[in-house]
């Protein structure tokens, strides 16, 4: 501490207030408090791969939160702020592989390279509750919770085509495949294999997922809840009957979904997706030929190039027809890409004169075009070769012809397909089950054995954790398959049903099984005999405000309230959502642009820290912009952050007046602007505007310094109380500054542990506001009103001012325009 530059070492005062903190530990959740009834918050953000040191994403949203949760401390609740790694995974299994170094040890080094950097950063963590998902454990009931979802009928196993990543030599979940067809952990482009595979029937909550999107409409942001509602994919229609004409002169019965069932007419073909198995099933013999080595090109191809609409139509005739259900015309069946083997049963009916990629294959292929719904003004398609999707004048259409009303059209024909028995009214939705086996070694082994006698049998749960066996070298490497499938003592067990000799599964779960659930693990993180404790969950839960990036706007969150609905119907936890209020942060960049080392503007968080302190730079992030938009940091002045704490703690020199004192004495101006700062900041903080409330709190500072120097002085209680209050403010984004004052004002450590000013009520009213009088639109007076003046008296008042009275000089007055208490405009 140097008094004669009237400054502070920045990092001499870190290395001052860590071990006091630690010591003092004043963010350890009190779970008796919350069982007993004590208003309670749970503060969550998302928690970190340990793929190195933070880096500025982090440093930032870390800074974010802590805003909210020093909040809720300073108004008396109860806060659980937990902390943990969610250490499984790949991008720690690959960084591990590169460097010739096993998972575990990569994993764990770097958790304790963030940990030391994150307790650093002076966040309200509370470190008794910390948990890695990598940690036998914690994933001992990852696998229970597995089991759960087997026992329920939500796990299962099945063959079918998936994405398959080639450089990380694993399968990916839908949502884990970028919009331009890409793995979203290594760029790399998706194909697709045909593989047995472990899946949660996410499906089977499709309805809830969508439905529920709408209680959180108002406390999620916007964007978030779009994207949920446009994944999961809600559509109603129907599902059709069509009737396959197989060449051995067999039939098979084929069921469609469509959203335009009153285009039935319409149909002249079916298309069934090249790679589903229903397509090998009914080709005919003479086409299987041609249909395998159209497969083999399909396979090549991502979901999202055979689904871009400007991709030229490829496909090949299966040699067998359809029975259109409501015309019984004879309809060719065609394999083609355009059509996914996921989506329904893998085959559509296709209308090609009202849809775009229908008529794209009926002109490439030669197929029959007829339009059903007369659209005024536009042409036949057959002739445009543009699809007509507009309302219009049913055709062609049986007992259909001559509506113009598409909502009762397709009631109409849903009645008849209901009552001949081809078809019924449906939903469908988008969202597909979510695939979880992953052929790689890092993750949670699938606790499931292979018997031959017995099929696939659960591992009982007192033989949990299955835990992942030792393996080194070039056996940790993918190879298209599991490398646990090359640790045969681990996989050579018995089956717990027989007793006679069985196989391990040997795939690993996806990450996000893990973080599903992690929120809950939080409550009793040592617990050991449930994943947790029921009555702490209730008593915690749900998470009140949970921050993080709307990068995981789908996998992520969609997950989690997945797991929270099966856990509730479970009879574990009573709530439906696991997250009350969502914020998302923006990015932080560097001159415009994404920060990467192949642009060469990444920003060192750890050198950033050295430079400025811990205090400017998380100030500086907060002060940047509202949470949600980007801060580029090549705009930000973490110097001018660090200039201002050092004026701010200079006040806390200043003040003369001791602890206590009786504050209504105190300069009634500046006592005023206090208690106004302090009531905007509780409304700041609530509605996630962090950076205004840094400005108000500068504003304070600045009248403050101003009244000190104007005459006021450090010994007057209005002082002291202010100082007080920008201690408190700066404590939610500056913790070592303002325990620093805090100390300097003559209390015990910590500020985090005071009481919130009281705002009193009196001192936010004003005692008097300038109204502001123009004449012919130039400003003749300024007079000092009651802010509840009313608009007569106020008017009165205007035309009385002897400056106003000159500038009217005897004109004739045509108008006067009032606006109590601030505005008088007088036209002449």
């Amino acid at each position: 501490m140097s008094e004669e530059t009237n400054t502070y070492d920045v990092r001499a005062v870190e290395e001052k207030w860590l071990p006091v903190w630690d010591r003092i530990d004043p963010f350890r959740a009190d779970d008796a408090a919350a069982l007993a009834g004590k208003p309670t918050k749970y503060a969550l953000t998302m928690f970190p791969y340990p793929s190195g040191d933070l880096h500025m994403g982090h440093a930032e949203v870390f800074a974010l939160h802590d805003v909210i949760s020093r909040y809720w401390r300073f108004r008396g609740f109860e806060v659980l702020n937990p902390m943990g790694w969610d250490s499984f995974g790949l991008p720690a299994e690959n960084a591990a592989i590169r460097n010739d170094t096993h998972p575990a040890t990569y994993t764990y080094g770097n958790i304790e390279t963030q940990y030391s950097s994150m307790k650093r950063y002076g966040v309200s963590f509370d470190w008794s509750r910390r948990l890695h998902t990598s940690d036998p454990e914690y994933y001992r009931w990852t696998q229970w919770l597995f089991l759960l979802m087997h026992e329920r009928g939500l796990a299962y196993r099945k063959k079918s085509p998936v994405n398959w990543c080639p450089q990380d030599q694993t399968v990916l979940a839908n949502e884990q495949v970028l919009a331009d067809g890409t793995c979203e952990r290594c760029g790399a482009v998706v194909t697709k294999r045909e593989l047995t595979q472990w899946y949660f029937k996410t499906t089977a909550y499709a309805q809830e997922l969508y439905d529920c999107l709408d209680d959180l409409q108002d406390t999620w942001i916007g964007k978030v809840v779009n994207a949920q509602r446009n994944w999961i994919g809600r559509s109603e229609g129907a599902h059709v009957d069509f009737a396959l004409n197989l060449a051995d002169g067999s039939t098979k019965d084929v069921t469609v979904f469509t959203t335009r069932p009153d285009t039935l007419y319409g149909a002249t073909f079916m298309v069934v997706a090249a790679d589903a198995a229903l397509a090998a099933e009914i080709v005919a013999p003479d086409k299987r030929a041609d249909l395998d080595a159209y497969l083999d090109e399909v396979r090549k191809a991502s979901d999202i190039d055979r689904l871009a609409t400007d991709r030229p139509k490829t496909g090949v005739d299966l040699g067998i027809t359809a029975t259109n259900p409501v015309s019984g015309e004879q309809v060719p069946v065609w394999a083609a890409d355009y059509v996914l083997a996921d989506y329904g049963t893998g085959a559509i009916m296709a209308v090609p004169a009202h849809d775009q990629r229908d008529l794209d294959f009926a002109t490439v292929m030669g197929l029959p075009v007829r339009m059903v719904v007369d659209v005024e003004g536009a042409e036949d398609p057959a002739v445009s070769s543009v699809a007509t999707t507009g309302d219009g004048t049913y055709v062609s259409s049986g007992p259909l012809d001559g509506l113009t009303d598409k909502a009762s059209a397709i009631s109409q024909m849903i009645s008849v397909l209901e009552e001949r028995g081809t078809g019924t009214g449906t939903v469908n939705f988008r969202l597909r089950d979510w695939l979880l086996s992953r052929q790689r070694y890092w993750g949670a082994p699938i606790p499931i054995v292979h018997c031959d006698k017995d099929g696939e049998v659960a591992v009982p749960l007192d033989q949990l954790p299955v835990e992942l066996p030792e393996l080194t070298g070039s056996d940790l490497r993918p190879q298209g398959t599991s490398p646990l499938g090359g640790a045969t003592e681990w996989v050579e067990t018995t089956c717990p049903t027989c007793g006679g000799p069985a196989r391990r599964d040997t795939d690993t779960m996806d990450t996000f099984v893990d973080s599903s659930w992690y929120f809950l693990r939080f409550v009793s993180p040592n617990l050991d005999s449930a994943p947790f404790d029921e009555a702490l969950a209730q008593a915690w839960g749900p998470i009140d405000l949970y921050i993080g990036g709307d990068e995981h706007a789908v996998l992520h969150l969609l997950y989690s309230r997945f797991f929270t609905k099966v856990l509730r119907d479970a009879g574990l936890i009573t709530w439906d959502e696991p997250f009350s209020a969502y914020l998302s942060q923006g990015k932080v960049i560097n001159n415009g642009r994404k920060m990467s080392k192949s642009l060469g503007n990444g920003v060192n968080v750890a050198e950033q820290l050295e430079e400025f302190g811990v205090d400017a730079v998380r100030l500086t992030l907060v002060f940047a912009s509202p949470p949600e938009d980007n801060i580029d940091w090549a705009d930000v002045s973490p110097a001018g952050s660090q200039k201002f704490l050092q004026r701010a703690w200079r006040l806390s020199g200043d003040v003369t007046s001791a602890p206590g004192v009786d504050v209504s004495t105190g300069d009634v101006a500046l006592r005023r602007l206090t208690h106004k700062t302090v009531a905007e900041a509780e409304q700041l903080v609530e509605s996630y505007r962090f950076n205004v409330v840094v400005a108000r709190t500068m504003e304070l500072v600045n009248a403050t310094r101003k009244a000190i120097d104007s005459g006021c002085g450090g010994a007057d209680p209005a002082v002291r109380e202010a100082v007080e209050a920008v201690a408190m403010l700066l404590s939610l984004v500056a913790p070592y500054t303002a325990e620093e004052m805090w100390e300097r004002l003559g209390h015990e450590p910590c500020v985090a542990q005071a009481t919130w000013p009281v705002v009193d009520p009196a001192l936010l009213v004003e005692e008097s506001v300038t109204a502001v009088v123009q004449v012919k639109g130039k400003v003749k007076g300024r007079l000092e009103v009651a802010p509840d003046i009313s608009e007569a008296d106020l008017e009165a008042l205007a035309l009385a001012d002897p400056g106003v009275q000159r500038a009217i000089d005897g004109a004739t007055v045509r108008k006067v325009i009032v606006r109590a208490p601030k505005l008088v405009n007088i036209v002449v």
